[in-house]
């Protein structure tokens, strides 16, 4: 029997580190090739990581909740077979999983240790590998030459959603026990231990803590990302910004009569407002563009890869249709909803949000009317949407009550002037206006 080392793989773009959302295994389970077992967190998405072995594992190296960084020690997995003598085997060719890309030559240990369980024995300071000294993704040691396991108690048995439902409110999962089949630990039981320990927590509040004070949150995942992305976009590229109020009654009309011929689809008003970026886009192809410094040149696309802001609960997220100027009107829908749904589900992987070329973000689900969006780093444009609201308004010639929304367009002044964003901002407008002005653009 011999012992593997698996190494946090690079998990989609170059990404540096990842976190341990949860862990699908626990220390002493079997699992195969392709088994989930651990859920990571990265800068883009949330990301399933299969096994690379089949075997048992043997050392988790890093808490749920801890950052590592890629190419450091993550799982020692105990594999089957006759321990190999030093010389006797040719070299291991480097196992990369796909689509994970090989690993990051990196010497930094992890930063957090593995949690030492009650009744363990004292063990040196650091029992990992040294991810410098590997020479490709998983080390081989015999297992004979391996300390003996020290005899401590069986993790607590629950479901990861339980798991880090306890994480965030704080509650020891060692110190309840279970009352689900086989002693598994349940939400319930997790909430009944926070219940009982609320006198006492409100007590070491008062106690140590200010009436009024404040809340720290670590900056990581998604909103790390997304802050370094916006900082440097915000400082690399001149924004610019300009707004346009319009009537958007037919465009709601139409919308109605659609979603009665088509139940199935979830069309809305910004698909069409969709539809009308992606065709205005053939007659100002400057918003569809990117500035290409080391070069020295302005990258005109050819095709738009349309990136749809979510809000979710991990933090704002940009997937992307791809090659969204080929889709029907349907089919565009289609796509919106099911990258949305996906990326509210924190499911979106790192391939889905990348390679965009403009944006559209809604700030009208949240009530407002318009605002200045930071452009997505490497574009040239994004178009906010605004809300729609019944406000009186001058239609043929009388005073009536009219839908209206207000878009919003920012834009790189060092790629588009103010001529060719306001010719864009005035070709979606009217086609928001009146749907059927749609057939001059085609």
């Amino acid at each position: 029997m011999s012992v593997k080392d698996f190494l946090l793989p690079d998990l989609g773009e170059g990404l540096t580190e990842s976190e341990i959302a949860s862990w699908k295994i626990a220390e002493g389970d079997t699992v195969s090739v392709n088994q989930v077992i651990a859920e990571i967190e990265t800068a883009k998405a949330l990301v399933e990581l299969p096994s690379p072995f089949d075997g048992t594992i043997r050392t988790l190296y890093a808490e749920e909740g801890a950052t590592v960084q890629v190419g450091e020690p993550l799982i020692a997995f105990e594999l089957d077979g006759d321990d190999d003598e030093p010389g006797d085997a040719p070299p291991e060719r480097e196992p990369v999983l796909v689509g994970y890309g090989p690993k990051k030559e990196r010497s930094a240990a992890p930063r957090r240790r593995r949690r030492s369980w009650e009744g363990e024995k004292t063990q040196a300071p650091d029992q990992r590998p040294d991810a410098s000294a590997a020479p490709a993704s998983t080390t081989e040691a015999p297992a004979s030459d391996a300390p003996e396991t020290p005899n401590r108690p069986e993790r607590p048995r629950t479901t990861p959603p339980v798991r880090i439902f306890a994480r965030e409110i704080g509650v020891d999962l060692t110190e309840i026990e279970g009352t689900g089949s086989d002693g598994l630990i349940t939400r319930s039981d997790v909430q009944r231990a926070a219940h009982a320990a609320q006198p006492e927590a409100r007590q070491s509040v008062r106690e140590t803590a200010p009436e009024r004070g404040e809340v720290r949150t670590p900056i990581k995942g998604v909103r790390k990302a997304t802050a370094a992305a916006m900082a440097s976009s915000a400082f690399t590229a001149p924004h610019a910004s300009e707004f346009i109020t319009i009537d958007v009654t037919r465009t709601g009309e139409l919308v109605a009569r659609l979603r009665t011929q088509h139940p199935d689809t979830r069309i809305t008003i910004m698909t069409i407002v969709s539809q009308a970026m992606l065709l205005a886009a053939k007659r100002t192809p400057s918003v569809n563009a990117h500035w290409d410094d080391e070069a020295q040149e302005i990258v005109e696309y050819g095709y738009v890869n349309l990136g749809v802001a979510a809000a979710t609960q991990r933090g704002l997220v940009v997937p992307v249709v791809k090659d969204a100027d080929t889709l029907g009107l349907l089919e565009l829908a289609d796509a919106i909803s099911a990258l949305v749904s996906t990326a509210r589900d924190g499911r979106t992987q790192p391939e889905d949000m990348s390679g965009g070329t403009m944006t559209l973000t809604n700030v009208g689900v949240f009530g407002v009317d318009a605002g200045t969006p930071i452009l997505t780093p490497g574009q040239s444009s994004i178009l906010a949407a605004g809300a729609v609201r019944r406000r009186p308004w001058e239609y043929d010639g009388e005073i009536a009550l009219r839908d209206v929304m207000t878009l919003s367009l920012s834009f790189d002044h060092r790629i588009v002037d103010g001529e060719q964003a306001s010719r864009f901002l005035v070709d979606v407008s009217r086609v928001l206006e009146d749907p059927g002005t749609a057939l001059t653009l085609l």
